[in-house]
C-alpha cells in the first residue's frame, strides 16, 4: 500500500504541475485573442472575463489526456533515473503492478475528461453563443465605444461618439453618416446623410429595435436634384440602429449536448460523438504507452524519451482528426468510426508492455522452430 500511495502520488502531483502549465499558456492565448477583440470593439470589456472562463472546459478536455501522458513519462523517469524503479523491481514489484497502479489514476482522469468534453464543453459553447447573441441584440448601446467609428447593427448608418457616460449610457458630440439605401442606385458617399448633435442616447422598443435619439443638432442632406448640401437643424433626431431582435446563430455541433447528438443519425452528429468520447479513452490508451516509455537509463536522464514519446501522442491525435474528417464526409462508415485508430494505439502499447515480459521473451525464442515446423508441414503436405 505505501508503493502504490507512492506511485499514484508521484504522477498526480506531477500531472497537476503540467496540467497548471499548459492551462496557464492555453488560456493566455485565448486571453490575448478575446482582449484584441475587445480593444477593437467587437466585444465589451466586463464580458472578456466571461469568454475566458467559457472556454475553459473545452481546453480542460483536451489538456487532461496530455497532462497525464506528460506526467507519467516526467515521474517514471524520474524515479528511473534515480534508480527507484531498480529498487522497487528487486523488491518484487512488478512492471505489470506500476502499470495496474498508473490505469487506477488515468480511470479516475478520463472520468473528469469525460465530464468535460461530453457535458460541460457543449454547456459552456450553448451558453457562448447565448452571450454573443444579446450582445448583438445590445450592440447600440454596450459596443460603441467613444473615438472609434462604428456601423450600427443593421448597417445602415457609420456612428463616431466623442464621449461617452457610462453612468446613464448618454453620448456627447454625435456624428452620424447614413449610408444610401442598398437598393439605390448610386451608392456614393456624397449622397449620405451627415448628422451632428451635442447629445444622443439608444433607447430599446418592446419589439426589441433600437433607435439613436439624437438632441440638439443639424442635419446635411444632398439635394439630388440642384445638387446642393442642405443643414436642417432640430431638437429631436430618431435613427434606427438595430431593426429588431437578432435571430438565433447556427449553433454548431460542439454547442450541441450530447443526448440530442444520439437523436440524429447524420455522419456529422456521429464523427462529434466518436471526438468527444475520445479523449477519455485516450487517457486509458496512452497510459499503456506512457509506462513503457518511461523506462530510461540513469546515465540518460529523464528526459531521454520525451521526443519519441510526444511524437507519438501526436500522431494518435493526428489520426483521430483524420479519421473524424472522413467519419463527417460519410468516406468511413459511421458504425467504424473511430475505433481502428484506439484499436491500433492500444495494440501498439500492449506490445510496449509484453516486448521485455519473460512470457513474451520465451515465445519469441521459440517463433522461429514454431515457423520451421509450420513451414515443414506445409511442404509434406
Amino acid at each position: 500500500m505505501i508503493i502504490f500511495r507512492y506511485l499514484l502520488k508521484e504522477v498526480a502531483k506531477t500531472q497537476l504541475a503540467v496540467f497548471l502549465v499548459l492551462m496557464t499558456i492555453f488560456i493566455s492565448n485565448k486571453f490575448v485573442s478575446i482582449l484584441d477583440d475587445a480593444a477593437e470593439g467587437g466585444t465589451p470589456g466586463h464580458l472578456v472575463m466571461v469568454f475566458i472562463g467559457l472556454k475553459i472546459p473545452d481546453l480542460a478536455g483536451m489538456i487532461l489526456p496530455l497532462s497525464l501522458f506528460l506526467g507519467v513519462l516526467l515521474a517514471y523517469g524520474r524515479i528511473y533515473a534515480d534508480s527507484e524503479m531498480t529498487v522497487l523491481h528487486a523488491c518484487g514489484v512488478s512492471e505489470w503492478y506500476v502499470v495496474r497502479v498508473t490505469l487506477i489514476l488515468s480511470l479516475i482522469t478520463a472520468i473528469f475528461t469525460g465530464v468535460f468534453t461530453l457535458y460541460l464543453s457543449p454547456m459552456a459553447s450553448e451558453y457562448e453563443y447565448q452571450v454573443k447573441e444579446q450582445l448583438a441584440t445590445d450592440s447600440g448601446l454596450s459596443s460603441l465605444i467613444a473615438g472609434r467609428f462604428q456601423t450600427t447593427g443593421n448597417e445602415k448608418a457609420v456612428v463616431f461618439i466623442h464621449d461617452k457616460n457610462r453612468d446613464d449610457n448618454t453620448f456627447e458630440k454625435v456624428f452620424v453618416a447614413q449610408l444610401p439605401d442598398k437598393k439605390a442606385t448610386d451608392k456614393s458617399i456624397i449622397n449620405a446623410s451627415l448628422v451632428y448633435a451635442q447629445s444622443g442616447q439608444v433607447i430599446e422598443e418592446d419589439s426589441g429595435s433600437q433607435r439613436l435619439v439624437l438632441s440638439d443638432g443639424t442635419r446635411y442632406q444632398n439635394d439630388t436634384k440642384s445638387k446642393e448640401f442642405k443643414a436642417v437643424f432640430f431638437d429631436k433626431y430618431y435613427i434606427q440602429i438595430q431593426d429588431q431582435k437578432v435571430a438565433h446563430k447556427n449553433r454548431k455541433l460542439r454547442a450541441i449536448p450530447t443526448p440530442d447528438l444520439f437523436k440524429d443519425d447524420t455522419a456529422q452528429y456521429s464523427a462529434e460523438i466518436h471526438w468527444r468520447i475520445a479523449f477519455p479513452i485516450a487517457c486509458l490508451i496512452m497510459t499503456l504507452i506512457a509506462v513503457p516509455l518511461s523506462v530510461v537509463n540513469p546515465r540518460q536522464g529523464k528526459f531521454a524519451k520525451m521526443l519519441p514519446a510526444l511524437l507519438l501522442f501526436l500522431g494518435y491525435f493526428l489520426m483521430l482528426t483524420a479519421v473524424r474528417s472522413g467519419v463527417e464526409s460519410s468516406t468511413i462508415p459511421k458504425s467504424v468510426g473511430l475505433w481502428p485508430v484506439h484499436f491500433f494505439v492500444f495494440v501498439l502499447g500492449v506490445s510496449l508492455l509484453v516486448k521485455d515480459r519473460s512470457s513474451w521473451l520465451k515465445v519469441k525464442a521459440k517463433l522461429p522452430q514454431l515457423m520451421r515446423n509450420f513451414t515443414r508441414k506445409g511442404i509434406s503436405s
